[in-house]
């Protein structure tokens, strides 16, 4: 296999291990779904199977506590998001949402292991989106498998500015997902001035 493509599996696998990890701690930590569950295979199955109905608070697995990071601007707090990355979509019918979803997510694993097929692995400039798709790739899945297991994807990352603006809550899979972008944006300043010092050279040659 090119070394390459190993990058890719090991960053994207290692992405996916962190986001679902940390999912399983929160919670473990911040809720009650796995207070009646002393094993680690009765909490994985209660993870990832059915969820139960939701409760009067709105979520499918009851809150316990939170944990202040920062008083005043950061905390870890359960939380469940049936929608896209920050809650869009979230009011959308389940019928129409769900299939929406599945094209999506599928849509962007093809798109972008077919795009990182295209690099050579060998141009440094390429080094970008070398480990940007990766990242991207990665949490795509992360968030992908929470919802083929229970529909809702679960966030914990809760920024605020002393309770009274926040930011939506998101988890490892978003972060990995935004930093990914962010270094393919660079990636497309970096290497869009390439054909034009080829022009160039060209032009400048006897």
């Amino acid at each position: 296999m090119p070394r390459k493509y190993l990058l890719l599996l090991s960053v994207a696998l290692g992405v996916i291990f962190l986001d679902q990890w940390t999912k399983y701690l929160v919670v473990r930590e911040l809720t009650t779904r796995f207070d009646d569950r002393p094993t680690v295979g009765e909490r994985l199955s209660a993870m990832y199977g059915e969820p139960p109905p939701t409760g009067f608070d709105g979520l499918h697995y009851r809150s316990k506590r939170y944990i202040d990071i920062s008083p005043s601007v950061f905390r870890l707090r359960y939380a469940e998001n049936p929608g896209a990355a920050w809650g869009l979509f979230r009011t959308m019918p389940a019928d129409l949402r769900g299939p929406l979803f599945h094209l999506v997510s599928i849509g962007a694993v093809v798109l972008i292991t077919w795009y990182f097929s295209r690099l050579s692995g060998k141009d440094p400039k390429e080094r970008w989106a070398y480990y940007g798709l990766p990242l991207v790739l990665g949490g795509a899945i992360g968030n992908y498998i929470d919802r083929l297991a229970r529909a809702f994807v679960i966030d914990f990352l809760e920024a605020h500015w002393y309770d009274k603006a926040y930011f939506p809550s998101f988890n490892v899979a978003d972060s990995a997902i935004c930093v990914g972008v962010g270094m393919l944006i660079i990636d497309a300043f970096v290497r869009k001035e390439t054909p034009k010092a080829e022009e160039k050279s060209a032009e400048a040659r006897p």
